[in-house]
């Protein structure tokens, strides 16, 4: 058997964030002899040392932000000239894929992956500004259009959405499920009393994650039951401004800040319910792997309804009624739910073997 073909992969970093994430769910299930994953990064990410494990290399250019548009540009168009050895790029920058497929496609790399993971551009009007700029020269240099739901293909591919594929965020659903009857063991770990309301989100503190909400929503329910936890797991710019929020709301006891974590499977049990009040998101990973655990969630109706796994579990709620998260939590607390099975979640296409093994055809397929 001669090498694996190598596929290109280009993020800002390889941190725990949703795309980081799936893509790190596929490169741990695919056939590592046919397929193997390079990534082009600007920053150092949590997981580097288990790409390089894993047999990948990554390289690394300035970011934009940091040296300004035509040094990013020229970082670019170097390194693929002197890397154009790549037969497959996979951009997942959302609209900034724009300008690392036009230095691709100057470089004569022949297959070039743009890959939609939102619904919208962070950033002030000047940084939104750019990245439309950037996402102009999307669909004229790339082969192939991927996006993680309908919503994300809309957004970024706009008339050619339908030509796109949906690739689903999918999670491993065997290592979510394993630890459903240890809630009492993960919560003693926390220093948690086993009859406590546990309120929890999984997301990076920045603005669309909403957590200025969550903590209004806490703040309500403390009110009322002191004997109420919110756990928030991850990291991002926003942390400092959240916690001098939960200082003065007098909340520091009622909320533990988690960071990054590589456990979210076992924390998802410590969780009496699971809220995640998006002002926007393409399709969240963390509510496939919050559905995967059992968890009845409350969910931004701003969320595409295509995360919903089971209905029965899962409920949209507008964010202008704090009230009604308010009521929700208190009713889905007390009510027990069927939880999502394997075989479910597997149909609807987020199980992780299925969704790595046909991702692994389509670039074999490709590189042809």
């Amino acid at each position: 058997m001669g090498s694996p073909i190598r596929i290109l992969h280009v993020v800002v970093n390889m941190n725990r964030g949703g795309a980081e994430t799936l893509i790190m769910n596929l490169y741990r299930n695919i056939d590592r002899s046919k397929v193997q994953f390079d990534f082009l990064t600007c920053k150092i990410g949590e997981f580097d040392s288990e790409i390089e494990k894993l047999g990948g290399k990554i390289f690394r250019i300035p970011y934009v932000s940091e040296v300004g548009h035509v040094k990013y540009i020229d970082s670019l168009d170097s390194f693929f000239t002197s890397h154009n050895e790549y037969k497959i790029v996979h951009s997942h920058l959302d609209k900034m894929s724009g300008f690392v497929l036009r230095s691709a496609n100057k470089a004569g790399i022949p297959i070039k992956i743009a890959h939609s993971h939102s619904t919208k551009s962070q950033g002030n009007i000047f940084a939104k500004l750019y990245k439309w700029f950037a996402g102009k020269y999307i669909l004229t240099n790339s082969t192939h259009l991927i996006a993680c739901s309908e919503k994300s293909a809309q957004w970024m591919f706009k008339e050619k959405a339908d030509q796109s594929i949906i690739l689903k965020n999918a999670v491993d659903v065997r290592k979510f499920q394993y630890a459903v009857n240890q809630k009492d063991l993960i919560r003693k770990k926390l220093n948690i009393k086993p009859n406590t309301l546990v309120i929890g989100h999984v997301g990076r503190f920045d603005y669309p994650k909403n957590h200025r909400f969550l903590i209004k929503i806490l703040n309500y329910i403390v009110n009322k039951n002191q004997d109420t936890v919110l756990l928030l797991i991850g990291d991002g710019k926003l942390k400092s401004t959240i916690e001098k929020k939960v200082r003065k709301l007098n909340l520091q006891d009622h909320v533990k800040f988690l960071g990054v974590r590589n456990d979210v499977d076992l924390l998802l049990h410590a969780m009496d319910v699971f809220v995640f009040p998006s002002i926007y998101e393409g399709l969240p990973v963390t509510l496939i792997e919050a559905q995967a655990a059992g968890l009845p969630c409350l969910v931004s109706d701003k969320v595409t309804k295509e995360v919903t796994m089971n209905s029965n579990s899962i409920e949209f709620l507008p964010l202008n009624n704090i009230k009604k998260w308010v009521d929700s939590i208190d009713d889905r607390r007390n009510k027990v739910f069927v939880k999502t099975n394997e075989l479910r979640i597997f149909n609807e296409g987020y199980e992780i073997s299925s969704v790595a093994n046909s991702t692994q055809e389509m670039y074999l397929s490709v590189a042809r």
